[in-house]
C-alpha cells in the first residue's frame, strides 16, 4: 500500500523516470508539449503552495531553540556557498543569462526535498525542518543583494520588474499567504489539520508534473542553448563535491553533534530550483528559456548527487 512515507522516500526514482518521458515526449511531440507549456503557472503554484504548507511557519520560534545549528546554517549558506559560487562562475563565459540562472539555483538554499534526503542521509531533518522558515525568509532577502553585488546592472537588463513582481506576486507570495492561513486554520479546527494532511502528499506528484511540463515544453527551445549548458554542469558536480567538505568542516568548527552536522551538510549543498524557476519563466524571450534549463540541468545533476550523498554524508560525518 502506498502512503506518503514511501512516496517521499522513493521520489528521485520517480523524478527521474518523469525526465526521460519528459524529453521523449518534448522531442517527439513538440507542438503538443509547446501547448501544455500554458500550464506551467497554474502548475507550479500548487506546488508551491503544497511546499509552504509543510514549513512550520507558525513555530517560526522554535528555529532559534538551537543557536548553533541556526548560526552554522546561517554561515554556511550565506557566507560559504556566496564565496564558492562566486569562484566557480568565475569559469563560465560573460553572458548574462546564464549567470543569472547560475546564480539564482545556487545561492539559495532548499526548504523543501532536502528534508527527506536529510532523513535517508541520517541526519537531524527536525533541525532542518525547523531552519526552513528562516532560510526562505533570508534567500526572498538575500538574493537580490548577491544578484547586485555579482552582476551588477547587467541583471537589470533582463530583469523586468512588471513580469518579475508577477511572478513573485502570483507564484510565491500568494501561494504562501494561503499556506500560512492554512496553517493558522490547522491551529483552531479539525478541517484545517486534514487541510494540512491532504496538501502534505502533493509536493512529490507536482514536482514530478512540474519537471515534467517545463523539460518537456522547453527542450525543443534549448537544443540552441546545449554548448552553454554543457558548460555549467562540470561547475554543478564541483559544487557538489565541494559544500559537503566545507559544510563538515564548520560543522566540526562550531561543535555540531552527529545529527546536526549531517542536517548541514545537506542543507549547504542542497539548492531551491523551485522558488527560482518562476522568477526565471517570467524573463523575456530566450533569456527565459536559457535561465530556465540552466536552473532545471541543476537539479537533474543534483538529484544524482542526492542518491551518493546519502551514502557519502554519514561517512564523512560520523
Amino acid at each position: 500500500m502506498l502512503n506518503r512515507k514511501k512516496l517521499e522516500n522513493h521520489q528521485v526514482l520517480l523524478y527521474i523516470a518523469v525526465l526521460a518521458a519528459a524529453f521523449g515526449f518534448g522531442l517527439m511531440a513538440p507542438d503538443l508539449a509547446d501547448k501544455i507549456g500554458g500550464s506551467i503557472t497554474l502548475i507550479i503554484a500548487i506546488l508551491m503552495y503544497s511546499m509552504f504548507t509543510q514549513i512550520p511557519f507558525m513555530s517560526l520560534k522554535n528555529a532559534f531553540n538551537n543557536r548553533r545549528y541556526l548560526a552554522a546554517v546561517l554561515l554556511t549558506n550565506y557566507i560559504a556557498v556566496p564565496i564558492v559560487v562566486w569562484t566557480l562562475s568565475k569559469f563560465l563565459p560573460d553572458h548574462t543569462p546564464l549567470l543569472l540562472g547560475f546564480f539564482l539555483v545556487l545561492l539559495t538554499p532548499c526548504i523543501d526535498y532536502v528534508l527527506v534526503f536529510t532523513s535517508l542521509g541520517r541526519g537531524n531533518e527536525k533541525l532542518v525542518l525547523m531552519s526552513t522558515p528562516i532560510l526562505f525568509i533570508t534567500q526572498m532577502i538575500l538574493l537580490p543583494v548577491y544578484l547586485w553585488v555579482f552582476m551588477g546592472n547587467a541583471a537589470a537588463g533582463i530583469v523586468q520588474s512588471g513580469p518579475f513582481l508577477e511572478a513573485f506576486l502570483g507564484l510565491i507570495v500568494i501561494p504562501l499567504g494561503i499556506a500560512i492561513a492554512v496553517q493558522l486554520l490547522a491551529r483552531k479546527s479539525a478541517a484545517g489539520e486534514r487541510l494540512i494532511d491532504l496538501s502534505a502528499w502533493l509536493p512529490v506528484p507536482f514536482m514530478a508534473l512540474t519537471l515534467f511540463v517545463v523539460v518537456a515544453s522547453q527542450i525543443g527551445k534549448v537544443s540552441a542553448f546545449a554548448d552553454q549548458i554543457l558548460k555549467v554542469i562540470p561547475l554543478y558536480i564541483a559544487f557538489m563535491v565541494i559544500m559537503p567538505v566545507i559544510s563538515g568542516f564548520i560543522a566540526k568548527r562550531m561543535g555540531l553533534d552527529t545529527g546536526a552536522g549531517r542536517a548541514l551538510v545537506f542543507s549547504g549543498s542542497t539548492r531551491n530550483s523551485l522558488v527560482v524557476l518562476p522568477l526565471a519563466l517570467a524573463l523575456p524571450g530566450d533569456a527565459s528559456t536559457l535561465v530556465a534549463a540552466v536552473i532545471v540541468t541543476q537539479t537533474i545533476v543534483e538529484l544524482a548527487g542526492e542518491l551518493l550523498y546519502i551514502r557519502w554524508v554519514p561517512k564523512l560525518v560520523k
